[in-house]
């Protein structure tokens, strides 16, 4: 199935990057588990095959959330760095890149997480727009905070996507 990317009959499949942000899993301590569940998850929904990055917490988060806006891709998900653990960064490098803010797709992920445990509170995750076109959205890093997550996307990212790319409102 081919996900029409633009709104208007175009046959070009949505692209995505997921950026995994785990000192640990970057320096191989341990294998990564959340980005292979959100690639998995996109090209379920017929997305392009997702880029995948697994990078330390910190400047390097920032340094490839930058390029994967700046290479036009649909939908930027990140994963881990949302917590309160000092080398928690990823909203911090977020936030100065969204031209707008979604703060209600951050609210239903944490609401949906806090109906299994209550330190889904804690995420500090961004939700929005940057460089005009591409969605981008902070997940948790554990694999329950990633799937509750994509719950909450499910209902939403094809609106999101479809809007950003000139769709009516209808639904």
């Amino acid at each position: 199935m081919t996900v029409d990317a633009g709104g208007s009959g175009s046959d070009r499949k949505r692209t995505a990057c997921v950026i995994v942000a785990s000192t640990r899993a970057a320096t191989g301590v341990y294998d990564d588990r959340t980005g292979p569940v959100i690639a998995e998850w996109l090209r379920s929904r017929g997305w392009a095959e997702p880029t995948v990055q697994v990078v330390p917490d910190g400047d390097e988060v920032a340094a490839s959330l930058h390029d994967a806006v700046a290479s036009g891709v649909d939908l930027v998900v990140t994963t881990g760095g949302t917590g309160v653990n000092p080398s928690d960064r990823t909203p911090e490098a977020t936030l100065p890149l969204l031209d707008r803010e979604l703060p209600g797709v951050m609210e239903a992920i944490r609401l949906r997480g806090a109906a299994s445990t209550p330190l889904a509170a804690l995420s500090r995750g961004h939700a929005g727009i940057a460089g005009g076109t591409t969605f981008v959205v902070n997940l948790p890093g554990s694999t329950g905070g990633v799937k509750d997550g994509l719950a909450v996307l499910d209902d939403l990212l094809d609106h999101v996507i479809d809007q950003l790319h000139g769709g009516d409102h209808e639904r």
